[in-house]
């Protein structure tokens, strides 16, 4: 992963868990899981993807894998019987095979996705299936404006290429993996999440996932000042309900390969 494990806070990522989880939910009802009998969840996060796909995969062995330790400890913490081991996915040696690999949220993070989708798709059984998610909002609104707020202030060379923005379109997917798979199926969905606390609430989602790596190359005042300017352009972008919540608009690419 292009993070360090330090970065990665469960506390912070779970306080959206309930939105963070319906994809995950949307993909394993797709992916038919239910007769899986080995899986295992690539960047598990604190365990609600994993108990998730215990749900799908009720006959299935699964196993864990994040490069956090909070992450990790969060993860055992919930579910004690399962094994989760502390990795960076794309160093990650296991040969299976396995009947499901997982990766919900979590493959944007890792690089060279032209050498690592074939490789996870080799650690299929026959008739396995690689179940992936990943956002697909870089066009968005709160990631355009992380963009021009880092690039607007007296940190903009420290934070200059920060944020990940390579990204490959749903074609590309579809003609890496379908002559290796027997099927693949890609979509991509918009999910609408209400946020409870306006626009706040679009920082605090984010202080969890995208805004981290720029954040961590701030002191505290730094910090506080970057918020500042990027809540006021948050303001101007994202409508704030009668009730004080806002629907934040966020596109995510699904993946269901079928070896």
């Amino acid at each position: 992963m292009t993070t360090t494990s330090a970065d990665w806070q469960a506390r912070q990522y779970s306080l959206f868990e309930e939105q963070r989880t319906r994809p995950v939910r949307d993909l394993l009802n797709a992916a038919q899981t239910e007769t899986a009998r080995t899986a295992v969840d690539l960047g598990c996060g604190p365990g609600n993807s994993t108990e998730t796909l215990i749900a799908h995969a009720p006959n299935a062995v699964v196993r864990g894998i994040d490069n956090s330790c909070d992450m990790i400890d969060a993860a055992k913490k919930r579910l004690p019987q399962v094994e989760f081991e502390l990795a960076d996915i794309s160093a990650w040696q296991a040969d299976g095979p396995f009947d499901l690999i997982l990766a919900n949220a979590a493959l944007q993070w890792v690089p060279e996705h032209d050498t690592l989708f074939p490789s996870l798709v080799g650690k299929l059984s026959r008739g396995g299936r690689l179940a992936v998610q990943m956002p697909d909002n870089l066009d968005e609104p709160a990631h355009r404006l992380m963009r021009e707020t880092a690039a607007d202030g007296p940190w903009r060379d420290r934070l200059k290429g920060v944020e990940r923005t390579g990204r490959y379109r749903p074609e590309w997917y579809y003609a890496l993996l379908k002559p290796l798979c027997a099927h693949v199926d890609v979509w991509r969905t918009t999910y609408h999440h209400p946020l409870e606390g306006g626009v706040d609430a679009i920082i605090e989602w984010f202080k969890g996932t995208s805004l981290r790596p720029f954040l961590a190359k701030l002191d505290a005042a730094e910090a506080t000042a970057f918020l500042e300017r990027y809540r006021a352009g948050l303001k101007t972008a994202y409508a704030v309900l009668d009730d004080g919540s806002v629907l934040l608009p966020f596109p995510r690419l699904f993946i269901v390969a079928t070896r």
